[in-house]
């Protein structure tokens, strides 16, 4: 029997799905993160390797398996998607090996085939689409400097910077100012700025759900940040649309589910005629069907 192997990794924890020829998962299991460097790459080699033993444990069989796909944060940098992809070729998980992105995984179970835009905002924000050409790309991602637009960090951080100008008289004074200053453990916000420098993205990205409720609340500042990043979420499907890509996917944090802002992004993807298919993903499976395709044995697609 063949066995395809999905793995999912990201700063949290990593994932891990057998499958046989029919499909159908037989073993899964989750262990700690997994980002994709070139600095440490072993590390991220090592939590592939663990999840993907504890699902073979799981289902009852041996590795090596036939084709293992693992989809990781951090592998949009080519350098350490290489790294860690010549660190798990060494024939122990399975005779073919091949490293991807969390998103191509995801995008992979949310289309497996045909057109479509997988839009996701967590903690960053992007775009993977298929056009009804089959040519697939990306819009946005660009991390936090640069990009993530309407993402949690974004909105945290946004947030951050209203309670500042309020502080100066640059704006008008907005519960945030109480909301985000307790949420960041600080007395006022004076602190904010010392505080952001010793957190990480994530902990400014927390923020954004305290934005969101917030603008719920009627704060008019909170509000209009709220606007913004959903207006910048259907920027990236415009855009992803222009391939001729009309089912929408949401997912991530801020939109999948019962997410802070999915409510009001599903709205105004709606009035500019989006179809927003409610469909579940799971990213583990997305990346098994990718290991079924390093064989040959699944559908050709993005």
């Amino acid at each position: 029997m063949s066995l395809f192997i999905g793995v999912d990794g990201g700063g949290t924890s990593t994932r891990a799905v057998i499958v046989g020829d029919d499909g159908e998962p037989c073993g899964r299991a989750s262990v700690g993160g997994a980002v994709a460097s070139t600095v440490r790459p072993e590390e991220a080699a090592d939590a592939v390797r663990h999840a993907a033993r504890a699902a073979a444990e799981a289902a009852g069989v041996t590795l090596p398996g036939t084709a293992l796909w693992a989809g990781l944060a951090g592998a949009g940098h080519e350098d350490a998607r290489q790294a860690v992809e010549r660190l798990l070729d060494d024939g122990t998980l399975a005779q073919s090996v091949a490293v991807g992105t969390d998103v191509e995984a995801a995008f992979r179970d949310a289309f497996p085939e045909g057109p479509g835009v997988l839009l996701i905002a967590g903690t960053g924000s992007i775009a993977w689409f298929r056009g009804s050409d089959g040519r697939v790309g990306r819009v946005g991602g660009w991390g936090r400097d640069l990009g993530d637009e309407g993402s949690g960090f974004w909105l945290g951080r946004e947030g951050l910077r209203l309670v500042l100008r309020a502080a100066d008289g640059r704006a008008a004074p907005t519960a945030l100012s109480d909301a985000l200053t307790a949420a960041a453990g600080v007395t006022g916000p004076d602190d904010l700025v010392p505080w952001t420098e010793r957190v990480g993205k994530r902990e400014v990205a927390a923020l954004a759900p305290i934005v969101a409720e917030t603008a719920e609340r009627g704060d008019p500042g909170a509000g209009a940040l709220v606007d913004e990043a959903v207006q910048e979420l259907v920027g990236h499907v415009r855009a992803a649309s222009r391939a001729d890509a009309p089912g929408v996917v949401l997912w991530g944090g801020l939109v999948a589910g019962d997410g802070p802002l999915r409510s009001r992004l599903v709205r105004a993807l709606e009035a500019e005629r989006f179809a927003v298919l409610d469909r579940p993903v799971d990213p583990v499976l997305g990346a098994a069907m990718l290991a079924r395709r390093l064989v040959g044995r699944s559908p050709a697609g993005g």
